[in-house]
């Protein structure tokens, strides 16, 4: 009983220990937390800029000649000579290759002196008509050899007439043994050579010949923007068409919307437009596939900012808006299209607003930012685009 005391103070002194060293703890802990205001944030900015902004729809497309043809023989004969070469420019009317003639040209002389043999028979038949004729009326020579030279006049003219459709027919002939291009363009790989048969049954012909000046390109794009596509035409212009690479780098040419299809493909829910282009530096060229933007209206006032500076949240786009007293906002936006590293801003955003363009990842609603400028700008984009690249 004795003992009892001294253990209650022996506890009460381990508890005040451990209460002691608690509060030790967190007096040291303490600053940490409440060490002041959070440090800026280095950050890029940009103005939110205001002009004239081109709007665009954008596909792909397959560029396909203007023309295209098949040089195809319409008599048959042996090749004696082969003018051109694969894929070199001719112009219409240029001789490709020549077939023998001299078996047409033989049809052509025989016809021909069977025709003045005829002439020369209707010449002699229309002198004795005309003098049966004379003796009929002096009452020597009865009317039926009259009328017996007259169908014989008749029948040579008649026979003359065949002779001459003969002789322009072997003439036509005689004209399909100069095979010429049919078409301004660019010849491809020759499928005959020079003293084979053609015949005008060959599937493959003698070449292709494709014009590439002008150049057609045909695209596609989805069906629900055939109504903007009508509205904009029907304002009776001609809109433009540019063609660019396949990596969206390089505009290749610019043309002309040429026409729309007659009806959207259902299987992909597409129209497909057809568009012509000069290529006057021969950068197109049949079969490419090629990015395309269709030129659809322009925005007078629109409101551009660097693409970078849209970010993509569980709502949408939003953007960091830099507030007057040098903290970052969240600002929701409408973003209406993406070119060139711009995007054109529907909704949210005044013009001259300052935004951030690099560096939100470090970012929260209300943080104080301080903006780079120059070489410090510099440096931390490219710091950001290394962090970034980082997976």
């Amino acid at each position: 009983m004795r003992k009892r005391p001294f253990i209650v103070a022996a506890l009460l002194i381990m508890i005040g220990g451990v209460g002691l060293a608690a509060k030790h703890v967190y007096d040291h802990s303490e600053p940490a937390a409440a060490s002041g205001p959070a440090p800026a944030v280095p950050v890029i900015a940009g103005k939110v800029a205001s002009h004239d902004v081109p709007i665009y729809l954008r596909g792909v497309g397959t560029v396909i000649a203007y023309n295209n043809v098949v040089v195809h023989s319409l008599i048959s004969g042996p090749i004696t000579k082969v003018t051109f070469t694969q894929g070199q420019t001719v112009k219409k009317g240029d001789l490709l290759a020549q077939i023998d003639p001299d078996p047409y040209q033989a049809q052509i002389d025989q016809i021909t002196a069977t025709r003045d043999r005829d002439q020369a028979l209707l010449v002699n038949a229309q002198a004795d008509l005309d003098r049966y004729t004379q003796l009929l009326a002096k009452g020597f020579a009865t009317s039926q050899l009259v009328a017996t030279q007259k169908a014989q006049v008749i029948q040579l003219q008649a026979t003359i007439k065949a002779d001459e459709a003969l002789l322009q027919a072997e003439q036509i002939n005689l004209s399909y043994t100069r095979l010429t291009s049919p078409i301004d363009g660019v010849t491809g790989i020759r499928q005959i050579d020079e003293g084979n048969i053609i015949h005008p049954t060959d599937t493959f012909g003698l070449v292709d010949v494709a014009q590439v000046q002008p150049i057609s390109l045909i695209f596609t794009l989805p069906e629900d923007t055939l109504p903007q596509i009508q509205k904009q035409m029907a304002k009776g212009q001609q809109l433009t068409v540019f063609a660019y690479s396949q990596d969206d780098k390089t505009k290749l040419d610019e043309g002309k919307l040429l026409l729309l299809d007659n009806q959207i493909v259902q299987t992909t829910g597409t129209i497909r437009l057809r568009a012509t282009f000069p290529n006057a530096r021969n950068q197109l060229w049949p079969g490419a596939l090629v990015n395309v933007r269709l030129l659809l209206d322009t925005r007078t006032g629109g409101l551009t900012i660097a693409g970078s500076a849209v970010q993509q949240g569980p709502n949408g786009p939003y953007v960091y808006v830099i507030a007057p007293d040098g903290t970052a906002r969240i600002r929701p936006v409408t973003v209406a299209q993406l070119t060139e590293g711009q995007a054109l801003i529907d909704s949210g955003l005044e013009a001259n607003e300052t935004v951030v363009v690099d560096g939100q990842y470090r970012l929260v609603q209300g943080a104080p930012v301080q903006v780079l400028r120059g070489k410090a700008a510099d440096e931390a984009a490219m710091q950001s685009a290394v962090q970034q690249a980082i997976p």
